[in-house]
């Protein structure tokens, strides 16, 4: 098997717990997202751009979905027998038990893995953020610093910092403290949750924390911390890109409405970076004369006779007849009365909303969230619009 300078290992067995309905039967990755994407395309379109060939994806939380999506990687140009993307379910345990117990455990139990590549790096990334990023010029001031770790950083609202992993740097970006999601955060520098190891260093600390029985296996809480107490260089790359956690239900339909402002703070029609995904082949779209649509993002397969504004829709959703949707996201195959109304809401990919129904209310600031597959008091099935 050929060596390679750089290998990424993709965290992708997320839980995600804060998305409350939306990931119940779903990893958190493969959530849709911008009307023809999942969440994971962002972080495996950026390896593809990155020159990155050899992607570990960590699975775990309801991988069925994930793992039939991603496939053998060929929409990121991964399908190839040397290197390409490998599926790492969690190893099972001789007395059981298959669960990773971090995100730090989950590196751990794939060391046969990054091994067999015998890489000088290791790139660790996460598949539930949005944004466009090159890992090459990461890996770039990693060599330039002559760091043992990189951690890349960006610079969030105060109010959101305890959100995250903290740091504070002195000279030259060398990282002085690190604080796994402090109550009251001192600086306002987050983790991205995205960090490149001399491979040698972390194979270390990775063994040393599994032998830490008071350890709970993670980079940010554990091996970090660690590693400044061990006199690793440690230093932050800054980044002043568009960056999204999409982990809770808010940031989640924040991205989203993103995506539709007056000027679009990440752009996904640039010919420059692409994000790739899986899509299936979809007729355009049906809009009734009577239709209105306003400021919003429409993909490929809508049927659309009522009003639509400052919205984003999935392929496949129907949008019944004198129904308003306003500033919502609706997922794939959703289906929405006749003349309902949506405002500031989220439809999971399959759901259906009744005639007449109401989901979330005008001038209320809260985002109201209707469960894939969830048939909210519908009626009569909609009848397929052939000739509107």
């Amino acid at each position: 098997m050929a060596r390679k300078e750089m290998i990424a290992m993709l965290l992708a067995g997320g839980e995600g717990k804060r998305l409350g309905v939306l990931t119940t039967d779903l990893a958190k990755p493969a959530v849709h997202f911008g009307g023809k994407y999942r969440i994971i395309d962002f972080a495996l379109s950026n390896c593809a751009h990155s020159g990155i060939d050899t992607v570990g994806v960590l699975t775990q939380y309801q991988p069925l979905v994930l793992n039939r999506y991603l496939g053998i990687g060929s929409p990121w140009g991964l399908d190839r027998q040397d290197g390409g993307m490998s599926i790492l379910p969690p190893h099972m345990k001789p007395k059981g038990g298959a669960w990773y117990e971090g995100t730090a455990n989950a590196i751990y139990q794939n060391m046969d893995f990054i091994d067999s590549y015998d890489p000088e790096y290791v790139l660790i990334i996460s598949g539930d953020h949005i944004y466009k990023m090159d890992y090459g010029q990461m890996l770039a001031a990693h060599k330039r610093t002559e760091a043992d770790v990189t951690v890349a950083g960006i610079e969030v609202p105060w109010k959101e910092a305890s959100r995250f992993g903290i740091m504070r740097t002195g000279e030259e970006g060398r990282i002085t403290d690190f604080e796994e999601k402090p109550k009251l955060p001192s600086n306002n520098l987050a983790s991205m949750g995205i960090y490149i190891f001399a491979w040698p260093v972390l194979r270390q600390f990775l063994i040393r924390d599994e032998g830490n029985r008071v350890s709970s296996h993670d980079f940010g809480k554990d091996v970090i911390p660690a590693m400044l107490n061990g006199g690793v260089k440690l230093c932050a790359y800054a980044f002043h890109g568009y960056w999204k956690d999409v982990g809770t239900i808010d940031s989640l339909w924040e991205a989203n409405m993103d995506l539709i402002a007056e000027r679009p703070p990440l752009d996904l029609f640039s010919r420059d970076w692409r994000i790739y995904s899986v899509n299936p082949n979809r007729p355009p779209q049906l809009i009734a004369p009577q239709a209105k649509i306003s400021s919003s993002l429409v993909t490929e397969g809508c049927v659309i006779e009522g009003e639509v504004s400052r919205s984003v829709l999935s392929s496949g959703v129907h949008i019944g007849l004198d129904s308003i949707v306003v500033e919502s996201v609706v997922m794939p195959n959703a289906k929405i009365g006749r003349g309902a109304r949506l405002y500031r809401a989220i439809i999971g990919e399959g759901a259906a909303v009744g005639d007449g129904e109401q989901i979330g209310r005008e001038g209320d600031e809260t985002i109201t969230v209707v469960a894939s597959g969830e048939r909210n008091n519908w009626g009569p099935e909609l009848k397929e619009v052939k000739n509107l």
